[in-house]
């Protein structure tokens, strides 16, 4: 469903996975008083920092979204879910044993429902509820990866692998628990047909200028039919892999922080093509049609315009990506999105986030046949997305949200094979997000 880039960089700044969103991490990065530290439980009792300067770190967050359908869609209801996720890390050097290996665990839960299948999107407007898996229910363990440099310029990764890290934006990134809630403004989604979320890899990693915050870039290999709730070693098959590439570099434009980023996929696994007829039924030609390969390209920027101090993770800038596919089998052919972000946006609220975000998909869409005529089932799909993320305290954040959208679905679906009449018009959904960090 993702792509994969610096997961490797995300095991390098360990033990800050979680307490980077709430606060600058010091020598003891979970100690301090209860409303101000960066996760709820601290330190207990000196131990967790003990732990972390030993190269072994826990963190887990639960996220919790209600949100409704309040005009247009298929269904004008409210729905609550949630999603917890609980990671583990371990720096072989700090532990004492050999430098350059990490080991990264996460577990992952969701549960309750979303308005998702409600709205007529393609886009889901709540992404904590389609990981690990859609709906609610689900507890599986996406990543226990290994990563390996053998210099401070060069290094391999390897096992399961959470490819939601790819992609990384400064402003639009993530699985929905911090800055957008919509998939479409956190993630290119033209890369979902190529690159499963969670899937068995080995990724080669160069780091130029030993930093990967200024520039990094990645090549892997990975099992293109990977699932969350499977080990997939069964599935391994040269006929079913993703080879993925990736780099991003940080920019200086006028002294202020940004990034660019480009990457492309290319998957030689079989897929469901969509230049095709779905016929009627009574014919019984109901078997899909195969293609045996699909590719992606991409690329995402983000740029401070204002930062009050340099290198600074505060300040006010925007983002942008670009995606682009073969359009048959992938039914996303073209896709952009754009928005503006602030983190801090005044001095006495250092923590809080707010963005507005803007999204659209050149949508190929399949076709419904009938003994009569036929009907297109799809159209291009655009979004807006507005949030204002407010750090109660530095692991308690409340998000209420807006979002505005064009779905994808025109009509709804009168039975297998006809579409009604009633048109989806422009969907409106509330909601509210309650980020705990623990």
């Amino acid at each position: 469903m993702r792509i994969l880039v610096a997961i490797a960089a995300a095991m390098l700044v360990m033990p800050m996975t979680l307490q980077a969103q709430a606060g600058p991490a010091g020598a003891e990065p979970y100690s301090g008083d209860f409303m101000k530290r960066s996760t709820m439980t601290g330190d207990w009792f000196d131990l967790r920092n003990d732990l972390a300067a030993k190269g072994i770190t826990f963190d887990a967050s639960l996220t919790q979204v209600t949100q409704g359908v309040m005009g247009g869609g298929k269904d004008r209801s409210w729905e609550y879910g949630g999603r917890g996720i609980l990671t583990g890390n371990l720096d072989t050097q700090k532990l004492g044993l050999w430098p350059g290996g990490f080991l990264s665990v996460e577990m992952e839960g969701n549960f309750e429902d979303a308005v998702n299948g409600k709205t007529g999107a393609l886009m889901p407007v709540n992404t904590n509820q389609v990981l690990p898996l859609p709906g609610g229910g689900h507890l599986n363990m996406p990543q226990w990866a290994f990563a390996q440099f053998f210099s401070e310029y060069a290094g391999v990764m390897f096992g399961k692998l959470d490819t939601t890290t790819g992609d990384n934006n400064e402003f639009a990134h993530g699985k929905g628990d911090r800055q957008f809630i919509n998939l479409a403004l956190n993630i290119n989604p033209t890369v979902m047909v190529a690159v499963p979320y969670s899937t068995l890899g080995a990724s080669v990693i160069a780091l130029p200028t030993k930093n990967f915050d200024e520039a990094i870039v990645n090549f892997s290999i990975l099992q293109g039919n990977g699932t969350p709730d499977d080990a997939g070693f069964d599935e391994l098959d040269s006929d079913k892999l993703a080879f993925a590439g990736e780099a991003r570099w940080r920019t200086h434009l006028f002294g202020l922080t940004g990034h660019q980023l480009v990457g492309g996929v290319y998957s030689n696994k079989n897929i469901t093509s969509l230049d095709q007829r779905i016929q009627f039924p009574i014919t019984g030609k109901n078997t899909l049609e195969k293609e045996t390969d699909t590719w992606a390209v991409y690329c995402n920027f983000d740029q401070y315009f204002f930062q009050p101090k340099k290198d600074e993770d505060r300040g006010a800038g925007v983002f942008g990506r670009f995606g682009a596919s073969d359009g048959d089998p992938n039914p996303l052919h073209y896709f952009y999105s754009v928005g503006l972000s602030s983190k801090g946006p005044v001095p006495a609220r250092a923590f809080d986030e707010m963005a507005v975000g803007f999204y659209y998909v050149d949508v190929q869409s399949p076709t419904l046949s009938g003994p009569l005529r036929s009907r297109s089932l799809l159209r291009d799909e655009w979004g807006v997305e507005v949030y204002y993320n407010v750090a109660i305290t530095p692991w308690l954040r409340f998000t209420p949200d807006v979002q505005i959208l064009q779905p994808a679905q025109e009509r709804r679906l009168a039975s297998s094979t006809t579409l009604s009449k009633d048109t989806i018009n422009i969907t409106t959904v509330l909601g509210a997000r309650l980020q705990m960090i623990f």
